[in-house]
């Protein structure tokens, strides 16, 4: 039996596999972020380890035998959190998670740094770990000094399984400190931002032993034999591993929280001035390049709670096949943007409103404009002759038929929906701790039989076209008009 382990950033998920990858079990627990000041996202990562205790539990309550059958454990993870431990292995403050945008200068600052874009392969978003470091040591200047280890969240919850300081190259591709083409820390890198590689944990590919679960915690859990925990992963990449993709061409494109247009590949071919990621894939000898929106389904959210009315009452406000652009125009910036912009101070915008548009105008129109975010991704990934055509299509915003025909045809390449069941980070990872036993990760990866697929509307493409040239001219308009 493998168990995957997801932290989320709103709860953690555990799934319960065995060796043919069948889904035995799953479990959720909860907990919250919180912002004690305008910008600022922090989390308690104690949380993360009560979090796993239940959901754990409630596996070991539901599925008592094929728990105590546990070879392997994989982790995933939110990316980007600085997690701070003294000497002792003690946290010495809330984790600074990725939607924190407190050290935009600093990031700013170290992104202006001959040789770090050249050696990281990204531009140094805010919201990744190294600028948080940077905002510690100016701000916080007594917790940096105490600083012995910084660790992602995955990794906290992976100290606690195993007490190892232990990480992957896909997750420390997101820190700005790791030489992605290199798989490995960087000297200069970690120069730049103030650190030291005695402060960074020992680095594993993602299918690779990771540790080992305390003989505490598997006489706890009723486990019988040597739990392998696996390196595991960042998020998407993990995700992409419970998607089997992870083949050069292979990608999906994924309407959560916020949103991801991810495309695997062979060879490290970045292109930091689009704004395009390229980090380590969880799988070896891999890379993957994806364009990232801050909010996706959050826009619908941010509607409804303007509204009053559900995310699922507003969508059902629209039919279900699209018939042409909205005369609204939707910047989907609530929280600033990564791709294309690398720009945290630019917010969201209405364009076009007329006196008698209401919520189904505007819930198509954030939709639109989330669907043309997501362009903005796929023509920065063009740029690093990425090809790809057809998408794996995930995230709660692909319940919506709307949304998806209108997304297809923005693209303009088909979307494959997956069956109902488990194919995201939580079964990713499982499969990761499958490749830490010894199975063959091509045989185990494997994609998620297909449901349907939404084809563009060939018929509609210039509209749509004309209505996206309209969103692109807005933005920098918009830009000048806040700086």
């Amino acid at each position: 039996m493998y168990l995957g382990l997801d932290v989320g950033t709103s709860g953690l998920r555990a799934l319960l596999a065995d060796e043919g990858g069948n889904v035995i079990g799953v479990a959720d627990a909860s907990y919250g972020v919180s912002h004690p000041h305008t910008g600022w996202s922090e989390q308690d990562p104690q949380d993360w380890i009560e979090a796993c205790k239940r959901a754990v539990a409630a596996l070991r309550e539901a599925h008592p035998g094929e728990m105590a059958k546990l070879r392997g454990i994989g982790l995933s993870g939110h990316m980007h959190g600085a997690t701070l431990l003294d000497a002792a292995g003690k946290v010495l403050r809330p984790c600074i998670l990725w939607n924190d945008t407190r050290s935009a200068a600093e990031a700013a600052q170290l992104d202006a740094t001959p040789g770090v874009r050249d050696l990281s392969g990204n531009i140094v978003f805010p919201g990744f770990t190294a600028p948080k470091l940077a905002w510690v040591k100016a701000h916080e200047p007594e917790i940096f000094a105490k600083i012995a280890k910084v660790l992602l969240p995955k990794d906290y919850v992976r100290y606690w399984l195993t007490g190892e300081y232990i990480s992957d190259m896909s997750d420390s591709a997101g820190t700005s400190w790791l030489n992605v083409g290199a798989r490995d820390w960087s000297a200069q890198l970690l120069d730049a931002a103030g650190m030291r590689r005695d402060q960074m944990p020992e680095l594993v590919e993602g299918s690779a032993p990771g540790g080992d679960l305390r003989e505490e915690l598997r006489a706890e859990w009723g486990i019988r034999g040597p739990v392998v925990v696996a390196g595991g992963g960042g998020d998407n990449a993990v995700a992409a591993c419970g998607a089997g993709c992870f083949r050069e061409g292979e990608g999906f494109v994924s309407l959560g929280t916020s949103g991801v247009l991810l495309a695997a590949k062979a060879s490290y071919t970045p292109d930091p001035a689009s704004a395009v990621h390229t980090f380590c894939h969880a799988v070896p000898g891999t890379w993957y390049q994806m364009g990232v929106i801050l909010a996706a389904t959050d826009c619908l959210n941010w509607l409804s709670r303007t509204l009053g009315q559900t995310p699922a009452t507003l969508a059902g406000l629209l039919p279900s096949r699209i018939d042409g652009p909205s005369s609204i125009t939707f910047l989907p910036y609530l929280s600033g943007e990564r791709t294309p912009h690398n720009d945290a101070r630019i917010r969201a915008t209405f364009a076009g409103l007329d006196i008698g548009d209401g919520p189904a105008e505007l819930t198509q129109a954030v939709m639109e404009g989330v669907a043309f975010a997501l362009r903005d991704c796929l023509e920065a990934l063009k740029g690093t002759d990425t090809s790809l055509n057809r998408l794996l299509a995930v995230g709660g915003g692909t319940q919506s038929p709307y949304w998806v025909e209108t997304l297809a045809t923005v693209l303009g390449v088909p979307l494959d929906l997956p069956e109902k069941g488990e194919f995201g980070a939580a079964l990713g990872a499982a499969r990761l701790a499958m490749g830490a036993t010894g199975a063959d990760l091509a045989a185990v990866m494997t994609a998620p039989p297909t449901s349907h697929t939404i084809d563009p509307r060939p018929e509609l493409a210039e509209a749509y076209d004309a209505s996206y040239a309209r969103y692109r001219a807005l933005y920098p308009n918009m830009k000048a008009l806040m700086t």
